[in-house]
């Protein structure tokens, strides 16, 4: 792989075991704020001294070579424990092998930091949830300010990088679960085309909608991080060599509009700004265009249908004695609502488990008609208009925690690219009074590489114009 590094040249290379000493200092420091890493990696300094000799004897083995990487909670890493955030599975022996994507980082030489702390069940197990919040890693808050949400469901994640705990990070998303924190943490984030990433080793949702994706401080650096996730025996595209500087030239841009603007009185000014930003660096924008209003049943039939089959396929893969279906997980927290339903019900488990199966004509029908909305919307859109990205504000700023009645999510634009397992890529576009805001890249099927152009011409433009995005000041409140 000869993606671009994003970090120091080999010359000014920090090695990997004092790349984690300081990042160990700063976890101790500042993770009690925060709450990110909920399972730190104890062989994490044994690990470096060895890709440290690697280094030095001239088998560097990416890029990346040496980069400590934080890791979601819902990805299996060979002798950690992958919990969901559940307790369920923290009782259980960890994985015994790696999943797909944590075998990819480890042979591109990327050190395995630890867990992210996630919302539990990557927030589809109760419909009045509070996201960051997991029974088994606590509740995750907003580096920029700590009564604000970190997003979900990929909380930990995206606030890790925001508060300097690693360079980079994976998330896992099935509707917003990347693209939600990157906006809230002034992050980057890129959910990819469904199937890039292999899902086997990720607790799921959804088949036809899960995806991991890399999440960092700047496009470049996810870009290359996405080149190793993407990588299949040695081979796969450079993401990182689309990352530059005027990428936005000559492009068309459509601006859907409808219910992705109008929440935020702030976000919309922010997203105007960052529009003219687009004009500027050669896009022509195509406004005033609109997608088609997903259904309920598009939104919840078929994860629920889907999230019980896999879930099942899941449990299989882990150690005898555990749960071993969607209806164990239900009596475990049950059993253990003290606990696991302290804050919020298991609505969404309880309705997946009355499903009845991938041939059901309900869920046939939810899925055909979500492919409809999701992919037919946003293609039709970019083939009519000769376009080739659509761009949205992300998401409403971070809302203030509420434990009791879970959040308050104002807006996003996430809904069309997940029914279509279709990429999106995240970048910050601003503050609304002192909250990060981001801006929304989607595309059709495969066209992440553009996308990662198009957010890194914006994001040099931004820089450009606006200074570097600030970094966080853990204030207590705002």
């Amino acid at each position: 792989m000869t993606a671009t590094r994003p970090f120091p040249a080999s010359s000014d290379r920090v090695g990997a075991s004092a790349q984690v000493e300081a990042l160990q200092a700063r976890l101790e420091e500042i993770d009690p704020l925060v709450r990110a890493v909920c399972t730190p990696n104890p062989a994490a300094r044994a690990d470096a001294a060895r890709l440290d000799e690697e280094y030095a004897a001239g088998r560097a083995r990416s890029p990346l070579h040496g980069v400590p990487v934080l890791v979601k909670d819902n990805i299996d890493t060979a002798g950690l424990p992958t919990t969901a955030g559940s307790n369920a599975l923290a009782s259980q022996p960890p994985p015994a092998y790696d999943a797909p994507l944590v075998q990819r980082l480890r042979a591109a030489g990327c050190l395995i930091l630890g867990k992210t702390n996630l919302s539990e069940w990557a927030n589809f197990r109760g419909a009045s949830s509070t996201s960051g919040w997991s029974a088994y890693g606590g509740l995750t808050r907003n580096p920029y300010a700590l009564n604000r949400s970190a997003g979900g469901s990929s909380s930990g994640s995206g606030a890790a990088v925001a508060a300097g705990l690693a360079e980079l990070a994976i998330g896992t998303e099935t509707n917003g679960s990347i693209v939600c924190p990157a906006a809230l943490n002034g992050v980057v984030g890129i959910k990819p085309t469904v199937g890039l990433i292999p899902q086997q080793g990720i607790v799921p949702i959804s088949h036809s909608q899960d995806t991991a994706g890399p999440m960092a401080r700047t496009v470049r650096a996810a870009a290359t991080l996405l080149s190793v996730l993407a990588t299949n025996g040695g081979s796969g595209i450079d993401y990182a060599a689309v990352c530059v500087d005027d990428g936005l030239a000559g492009k068309r841009i459509g601006v859907p509009r409808g219910s992705a603007w109008g929440y935020s009185r702030g976000l919309d000014r922010v997203s105007e700004q960052a529009l003219a930003l687009l004009s500027r660096a050669g896009a022509t924008i195509v406004d005033g265009l609109s997608l088609p209003t997903p259904s309920q049943d598009e939104q919840l039939l078929v994860p629920c249908h889907e999230l019980k089959t896999g879930m099942a396929a899941y449990l299989a893969t882990r150690a005898e004695g555990g749960p071993r279906t969607l209806a164990d997980l239900i009596a475990y927290n049950r059993a253990h609502a003290d606990t696991e339903l302290r804050h919020f019900g298991q609505e969404l488990f309880e309705q997946s488990e009355q499903t009845k199966g991938l041939d059901d004509p309900a869920y046939v029908a939810a899925r055909m008609s979500g492919l409809r909305t999701g992919r037919d919307g946003i293609d039709n859109l970019l083939k009519e208009h000769e376009l080739d990205a659509l761009v949205m504000p992300a998401y409403s700023p971070a809302w203030t925690i509420d434990l009791v009645n879970g959040d308050n999510v104002l807006g996003s634009s996430s809904t069309h690219a997940a029914l279509a397992g279709y990429p999106l890529v995240c970048v910050p576009s601003g503050l609304v009074e002192g909250l990060p805001v981001g801006l929304l890249f989607s595309g059709t099927a495969g066209s992440d590489a553009t996308l990662i152009q198009l957010a890194h011409a914006f994001e040099t433009i931004r820089v450009a114009t606006h200074g570097p995005f600030p970094l966080p000041e853990f204030r207590p409140w705002t």
